[in-house]
């Protein structure tokens, strides 16, 4: 099983998490990634037998760890990057615009005056 770590201080190394998560059990793997949005560290630790892994998230989560609160949460799907993958801005489609969910293309940035038409600017007379 899978648990994700969260909060982590950038002075925490895998070695430092191996250690604090094997007193409760076999760890398979751990490893830490840095998000690049937030800047802040995550990690995933794997251990191979359910019931130990759930008594880690137990008494792991909500324990300072290098001067910091960490949670801890459980994973069931083996992909390690699942918890990081967020769309960070809307991208174009294939169409080379941005289009709403109507299939329409989003206009943003186009001041609109109350009739739905692009806005002409103040009219001079002379």
């Amino acid at each position: 099983m899978n648990i994700c770590v969260t909060n982590l201080s950038h002075e925490t190394s895998e070695e430092a998490l191996r250690y604090a998560f094997s007193a409760f059990g076999q760890v398979r793997s751990v490893s830490i990634v840095g998000d690049k949005e937030t800047g802040e560290l995550k990690a995933v630790v794997s251990m191979p037998v359910e019931q130990e892994a759930r008594t880690a998230i137990s008494r792991m989560n909500g324990q300072n760890l290098h001067g910091r609160i960490v949670q801890a949460v459980g994973q069931m799907k083996s992909n390690i990057l699942q918890f990081r993958e967020k769309p960070a801005v809307a991208r174009p489609d294939h169409r080379g615009a941005r289009h709403n969910a109507h299939g329409r293309a989003d206009r943003r940035g186009v001041r609109r005056n109350g009739h739905g038409r692009p806005h002409r600017g103040k009219r001079r007379r002379s």
